[in-house]
C-alpha cells in the first residue's frame, strides 16, 4: 500500500464511529432491512435491479455461519413479501467456508433451494485466491441440483479465462470484476492496465460465446469499450447486465445503460457489521479510500 493509502486507512480507524457511520451511509443502504427496504423500492422505481449483501465474512464458528444462512433464508422470503426486482449474494467465508468446505456447501444448497422456492438467484462472491478453487467446486457441485446460483470471476487473476473455459457456456452465469483483494504477482496481474485489457478480453470470449454475464465495473474506460463490444456481437440485452456498487458516482453511465434498455444491478450491502467490512474494503481498495476522505471533509 503505498504511503497516501497508509495515512488515508490511518486518518479514518482514528476518525469516531458515528462520523464513519455518517459517511457511510452513501454506500451502505441501511444498518437493517427494514431500513434498506425503503432505497430497493425507491430503486426499483427508477429503474434499477439488485442484489443484496447482508455486510460480513470471515463467521467464527459454525453457529455463526447457520445463523446467517438463516437471515439469508428470511431475506429471501422478505425480497418476495415486498416485490422487490433483488437477489442475494453471499460470500463463502460468511456461511461456513472457514469452518469446512462441506459446512459452506451445505448452507449454499440451502440457500439455492430457499431462493427457488421463492423465484430467486443466489450470486457466490469470490473471496481472495485462497478460496478460488473451494468456491468454483462448491458452485459445480451444488447447480447440479439448483441452477439458480452464478459465480463471480475476477479479471486479474491469470486462471480465469481457463476456469470459464472449464464450465458449460450454455448454464454458467458469472458477473465479472476486477478483483480487489491484494494477490502475489505470479498469480494476479498488478499493472492496471493490464487488468483492463484482461477484463475485456474475457468479456469478450463471453459475449461470443453466448454466456450471461455480469459486467462489474466503476471504470469509464471499461464502461465505454463494453457497449462497443455489445455493439460488436450485436448481444441481446437479455445476455448481460451493467453492476455496480450502491453509492459509486457513475450516474451518467447508469442513465446511459438504461436509456439504451440495458439491465443495470446495484449492489447493496447492509446490516450492523457495516465498521468492520468497511475498514477491510478500505484498506484493500485505495479507491474507495479516496471517496471516504472526499467525503470526511466534505
Amino acid at each position: 500500500m503505498k504511503l497516501f493509502n497508509k495515512i488515508t486507512f490511518q486518518i479514518i480507524q482514528m476518525a469516531p464511529r458515528s462520523l464513519v457511520k455518517i459517511f457511510s451511509k452513501r454506500y451502505i443502504a441501511g444498518f437493517d432491512f427494514q431500513e434498506t427496504l425503503s432505497i430497493c423500492k425507491n430503486l426499483n422505481n427508477k429503474g434499477f435491479c439488485l442484489t443484496l449483501d447482508i455486510l460480513g465474512e470471515h463467521t467464527k464458528s459454525k453457529a455463526e455461519a447457520d445463523n446467517i444462512t438463516e437471515q439469508y433464508k428470511k431475506l429471501l422470503k422478505a425480497i418476495k413479501e415486498h416485490n422487490i426486482d433483488s437477489n442475494i449474494s453471499v460470500k463463502p467465508t460468511h456461511i461456513g467456508l472457514d469452518q469446512s468446505i462441506d459446512l459452506f456447501k451445505k448452507n449454499l444448497q440451502e440457500l439455492a433451494k430457499e431462493a427457488k422456492e421463492n423465484s430467486n438467484f443466489v450470486r457466490i462472491d469470490m473471496e481472495s485466491s485462497k478460496t478460488t478453487d473451494k468456491t468454483i467446486d462448491a458452485y459445480n457441485d451444488i447447480f447440479q441440483k439448483y441452477q439458480n446460483i452464478g459465480i463471480v470471476l475476477q479479471a486479474y487473476l491469470y486462471r480465469t479465462v481457463d476456469d470459464i473455459k472449464k464450465m458449460d457456456p450454455n448454464s454458467l452465469n458469472f458477473r465479472l470484476c476486477k478483483g480487489i483483494y491484494k494477490e502475489t504477482p505470479n498469480i494476479a496481474i498488478q499493472d492496471r492496465k493490464k487488468i483492463n485489457t484482461n477484463y475485456l478480453k474475457i468479456l469478450d470470449y463471453a459475449l461470443s460465446n453466448n454466456i450471461y454475464i455480469g459486467i462489474a465495473t466503476h471504470d469509464e474506460y471499461l464502461l465505454e469499450q463494453s457497449y462497443k463490444l455489445i455493439e460488436k456481437h450485436n448481444t441481446p440485452s437479455n445476455r448481460f447486465e451493467f453492476q455496480a456498487l450502491y453509492g459509486v458516482p457513475i450516474d451518467k453511465w447508469h442513465q446511459k445503460s438504461l436509456s439504451k434498455n440495458y439491465k443495470v444491478r446495484l449492489y447493496l450491502p447492509f446490516g450492523d457489521n457495516w465498521y468492520d467490512y468497511s475498514l477491510r474494503r478500505i484498506k484493500e481498495n485505495p479507491d474507495i479510500a479516496k471517496y471516504v476522505i472526499q467525503n470526511l471533509f466534505k
